[in-house]
């Protein structure tokens, strides 16, 4: 068993990607009481689970016949997998395609001990039952069918994943430039606050100071101007801080802007992605990308 050639190797790697993502799919839905895309690619493929399946397969071989040790092989090759891609996905695109960071005896939020659990027991599923009828049908095709199948199915994949990397990772770029937009944002309404704040306490002095002087000189004209010198040089300061503020605001409405069709699709596709630098900067463009596909 599990003797094949490279493209029956390749159509089963497609086949259990469909089968992910037929997964995957179903159980967001069923949380998010709405159908959800689910995945990286736009494709209805997951190429964790068609990786995962074909790890499977291989380390099961083996020990076929003994259930625990193919379920302790495919818990741990599956687990490794996650692991590595949630890890390489993270420090790529700068955000956690799934995070379990909420689940008990998780690992960095990659992985869980529920869903290695479910990953051996997938195995079992996967080598007792579903590969079976699987390989039964793919061993019937010709040559040239499979040949024919991958070549389309693997042009449209890679495609697929080439344009949806791009887009990830420009997403991740307008993650990264946001975060910094809103820190220099915080800083200068901090600043405005501070002017205001100084601005108030100089002008009640030169006042206090002033009066005493003009009682001893008669003359009032002296706290108007004293006061006038003081409320310029803030408005001045004032000023420049609005225009700044602008600025950075119409930046930040810019990198909203840059959240296109595509990029809003792999905020929906991936609900429970979250990001360690970049979370809040997240929550917003998941807010905005909710209220795109209402309107």
């Amino acid at each position: 068993m599990y003797v094949y050639t490279w493209y029956q190797w390749l159509l089963f790697f497609f086949i259990y990607c469909f089968i992910g993502w037929i997964i995957e799919s179903t159980y967001v839905s069923l949380r998010s009481f709405h159908f959800v895309n689910r995945g990286f690619l736009r494709l209805p493929l997951l190429p964790l689970y068609g990786s995962g399946a074909i790890i499977m397969l291989w380390l099961s071989l083996p020990v076929k016949g003994n259930l625990l040790l193919v379920f302790l092989f495919g818990m741990a090759g599956a687990s490794l997998l996650e692991y590595i891609t949630g890890y390489v996905m993270e420090r790529l695109f700068k955000m956690k395609y799934w995070d379990y960071s909420n689940n008990p005896f998780n690992l960095n939020g990659y992985i869980c001990l529920g869903t290695s659990i479910a990953w051996g027991l997938l195995t079992i599923l996967l080598t007792e039952v579903i590969h079976r009828p699987v390989e039964w049908l793919i061993l019937r095709l010709s040559a040239t069918v499979c040949i024919a199948l991958v070549i389309v199915t693997g042009i449209l994949f890679t495609a697929d994943a080439i344009h949806s990397t791009r887009e990830a990772l420009d997403l991740g770029r307008i993650l990264e430039s946001m975060t910094k937009l809103k820190a220099e944002l915080e800083e200068v309404q901090v600043q405005m606050a501070l002017l205001k704040a100084e601005t108030a306490q100089k002008v009640s002095e030169l006042r206090t100071g002033t009066i005493q002087k003009a009682a001893t000189l008669k003359d009032e004209t002296l706290v108007k101007i004293s006061s006038l010198k003081a409320e310029t040089a803030s408005a001045l300061k004032e000023s420049a801080l609005v225009e700044r503020l602008q600025s950075l605001t119409e930046a930040k409405e810019k990198l909203t802007n840059r959240l296109t069709f595509y990029r809003k699709g792999i905020l929906r596709r991936n609900p429970t992605a979250s990001s360690r630098l970049f979370g809040e900067a997240l929550r917003e463009l998941k807010e905005y990308s909710k209220k795109y596909r209402k309107s």
